[in-house]
């Protein structure tokens, strides 16, 4: 009889470097929040606005993506001036195009922070919670059985950071292909509204004032998006409804 002990399956990492690309991202953010606050502002963009134009006019290729790479550590780095940016997007490159890039580098961002979160941080809550009792499991249950629903939540409610919506789900173990669903969904409707503010902007600086971004909250703006975060809460309330009736 071969006594020889089986391999123990390889266990997973668990140094400190799982928690390096989030402590970066951290780190980075902080830096950020003091040094750069003052220069993504639209008193820049409008300084700038000139050189910009004349740049697009033969380059639009070119600069697209260097505005996508730009939005994109914004994000992934939770710089100051995501909301410039939106609106700069719209400003170069019209509604449209504007709300391509501004989706798609608002996208990446996100999942760069939610992986970042996920491999280090995240894993570790996730296995915790799972081998405990009470309400916090509970809770990640509740969340998982409801994922969709929760996520598209997220990113429609205004009042949540979008910070928050991209770290949260990652720390509460939630699938990554859902995640990026209704990222580039759930966005959309808030990416459009700031585009649009930016396909403006020109003749907003040549009156010398500056965008009005309170735009988001007028009814007939904030209405249909709440109105989305309804629908996208109704699964949630068939299955309290269904629960509660045993059915």
């Amino acid at each position: 009889m071969d006594r020889r002990s089986t391999p123990a399956p390889a266990r997973r990492k668990t140094g400190p470097m799982r928690h390096l690309p989030l402590t970066v991202i951290l780190i980075v953010a902080l830096i950020g929040a003091v040094t750069l606050r003052e220069h993504i502002t639209f008193e820049t963009l409008r300084d700038n606005r000139e050189a910009l134009l004349a740049f697009r006019k033969d380059n639009i290729v070119l600069l697209a993506l260097a505005f996508v790479a730009s939005y994109f550590l914004i994000v992934a780095f939770s710089l100051p001036g995501a909301a410039v940016a939106s609106v700069t997007g719209g400003f170069l490159f019209g509604l449209t195009l504007g709300t391509v890039v501004n989706v798609t580098a608002a996208s990446l961002g996100a999942m760069a922070i939610f992986l970042a979160a996920r491999w280090g941080l995240g894993r570790t809550l996730a296995a915790r919670i799972e081998t405990s009792d009470g309400t916090l499991k509970r809770l990640k249950q509740g969340l998982h059985d409801n994922e969709i629903s929760v996520l598209f939540l997220m990113r429609l409610v205004p009042a949540v950071p979008f910070f928050v919506a991209n770290l949260l789900p990652a720390l509460a173990g939630v699938r990554f292909a859902n995640f990026v669903l209704t990222t580039v969904l759930g966005i959309i409707p808030g990416a459009v509204v700031y585009t649009w503010i930016g396909v403006g902007l020109g003749e907003v600086f040549d009156r010398g004032e500056s965008p009005d971004l309170s735009l988001l909250w007028e009814p007939q703006i904030i209405g249909p998006i709440l109105g989305l975060a309804a629908l996208a809460a109704l699964p949630m309330a068939i299955k309290a409804i269904r629960g509660k009736r045993n059915i």
